[in-house]
Order: C-alpha cells, then sequence, then structure tokens
C-alpha cells in the first residue's frame, strides 16, 4: 500500500501528468464538437429549396454519425496517443487503472480532463450552430421503445468491444499486429456507432454524454451512459489482460494487482504513460527475477547438500 502511495505521489508531482491532462481535454473537445456536430440539423440532407437557401428538414444518416465518430477518435488518438496515451473516454481510463497502466492519481486528473473538455467541445457547438438546426446536438437517449435495462446492456457490449480493441491493439506482446492502432480503434467505435445509434444515440463515452446533456440540461437515463460504458470498459479489461493477452500468465497477474503500474511496454504503444515510469519499472522487474533466481538457487543447493 505504502508502494502504491508512493507511485501516486511521484506521479502527482510529474511534469508529464499535467501535459497529458491539457492534451485528454483538448482530444475530448475536438471529438465532442466535431463528433456531436454531426447530430446537428446543419449535417443533415437538403430537403428543400425556398428563397434562395438551402431548407434542411432530414437527419444526418447513421452512417454520417458514424464514420465522423469513427474518424475523430482515430484522428485525437494518433494526435495526443505520445503524450497521454489517447484515452479521451473515461471507460478506457477505467480500463487502463485496472489493468495498472496509470495511476490512480493520473486516472483521475484524465477523467476531470475529459469531463470539461466534453462541456466545452459542446458549448462551442452550441456556440457555432444556428439555433434552428441544433436539434439535440447528440443528446444521447433511449429510443425505439428501449428500455433502461437494454439500454445498458447495448452500452456494456459496444464499450467491451471498442475497450477490447483498445488492449489488443496494443498489446505489445503480439507479433502479428503490423497495422495502424488508432485507426484499428476509430473502426471499433465507428462499428460501436452503427449498430447502436438507433438503440441509445450511441455514448460509448461518459464524457461525450456529459457535455451535451449539460449544456442542453437534459438528463433523461442518464446513468446508463455512465454506468453501461464503464462496466463494458472494465470487463474488457480483466478479461483481455488477464486472460486473452498474448503475455497473459499467472506471475504477470500477481504483479498487475500488487502494484499500480503495469510491467512496461514498448514506448510506441500509446497507453504507456511517461517513459520514466517504464524506467522505474523496467529496474523493479529485473531485482523480482533476480530475487526468484536467488531463491531458486538457494532450493536446488539446499537439495543437493539434502542428498
Amino acid at each position: 500500500m505504502l508502494k502504491i502511495m508512493k507511485e501516486n505521489l511521484e506521479d502527482l508531482t510529474s511534469p508529464n501528468l499535467w501535459r497529458a491532462v491539457a492534451a485528454e481535454m483538448v482530444g475530448t473537445i475536438f471529438l465532442v464538437f466535431l463528433g456531436c456536430g454531426a447530430h446537428t440539423l446543419q449535417n443533415g440532407q437538403p430537403a428543400a429549396v425556398g428563397n434562395g437557401s438551402v431548407v434542411t428538414t432530414t437527419e444526418p444518416s447513421v452512417v454520417q454519425i458514424s464514420l465522423t465518430f469513427g474518424l475523430v477518435v482515430g484522428t485525437m488518438v494518433w494526435c495526443i496517443a505520445h503524450i497521454s496515451g489517447g484515452h479521451i473516454n473515461p471507460a478506457v481510463t477505467v480500463a487502463a487503472l485496472i489493468t495498472r497502466r496509470v495511476s490512480v492519481v493520473r486516472a483521475f486528473f484524465y477523467i476531470v480532463a475529459q469531463i470539461v473538455g466534453a462541456i466545452i467541445g459542446a458549448a462551442i457547438l452550441i456556440g457555432l450552430t444556428p439555433e434552428s438546426q441544433q436539434k439535440t446536438i447528440g443528446v444521447n437517449s433511449l429510443r425505439g421503445g428501449v428500455t433502461d435495462a437494454q439500454g445498458f446492456g447495448v452500452e456494456l457490449m459496444i464499450t467491451f468491444v471498442v475497450v477490447l480493441t483498445v488492449l489488443a491493439s496494443l498489446d505489445e506482446k503480439r507479433t502479428d499486429l503490423h497495422g495502424s492502432a488508432p485507426l484499428t480503434i476509430g473502426l471499433a467505435v465507428a462499428l460501436g456507432h452503427l449498430f447502436a445509434v438507433s438503440y441509445t444515440g450511441c455514448s460509448l463515452n461518459p464524457a461525450r454524454s456529459f457535455g451535451p446533456a449539460v449544456v442542453k440540461n437534459s438528463w433523461d437515463n442518464h446513468w446508463v451512459f455512465w454506468i453501461g460504458p464503464l462496466v463494458g470498459g472494465s470487463v474488457a479489461a480483466i478479461l483481455y489482460e488477464y486472460f486473452f493477452s498474448a503475455g497473459a500468465t499467472f506471475t504477470r497477474t500477481r504483479k498487475c494487482l500488487t502494484r499500480s503500474k503495469a510491467p512496461p511496454s514498448s514506448p510506441e504503444k500509446p497507453l504507456v504513460t511517461a517513459p520514466e515510469d517504464a524506467e522505474i519499472i523496467e529496474i523493479e522487474d529485473k531485482k523480482e527475477e533476480a530475487e526468484q533466481e536467488q531463491e531458486e538457487n538457494e532450493k536446488a543447493n539446499n537439495q543437493t547438500d539434502g542428498q
């Protein structure tokens, strides 16, 4: 426990933390501004022409919304992954915390930054969109008779897929992955929207739901868009890290459960935090390996003496 507290305190005083927090806020601003902007009637289909101006009455298509969210997520992850890991989603941050990729302190400030960024992004969208075209600016809601429980299940399932994709894309022990992690993650987000927009408006991201809800003061069934993604992301994190990952072993699981950061990943992986953290963990791993080797040698010597 003292070791974990010490690591959190060191992370709190790290200059990298505040740079990463700023990156998370900026990334979430553009996620909400561009993604939720695709929901406005300004991006709908022209339905009539009157007095020389186009009047838009039809809503944007599900494909248009899905591609916009997928592309903006992939773009923002590409832009800020080297700074913060490119979470821009509390569900991803909680998954990173569960797998010990970030400290408790870093996870807390990331989520605060994501929430603030979402509110700012939604506010900018409101300010730049004509009032007649704003509609709900992407406020999530249950649609087509979907119940609270069904909405929760939908959000859980689609967020599970996205977080599983994030962790699989960043698995440094896999040798079969040669593509772009940001693109893969963006495609998973687009997939979730293609399925879930007609159910819940597709949240996948509690911060993305919170920003528009604040500026529109719309809170119907809002808990669904927090609990569903957080539970889905947490389940995906546990299953992948401790059972499905290429390096899943009992020893690795024990290490992850007894310290605040996971074993080091290669520096290009987006969910890696500060380089100095990886160096500290690598030193700790070498110490543990040396201690285990010494114990095995002592056991072997004792057995030899006994014979």
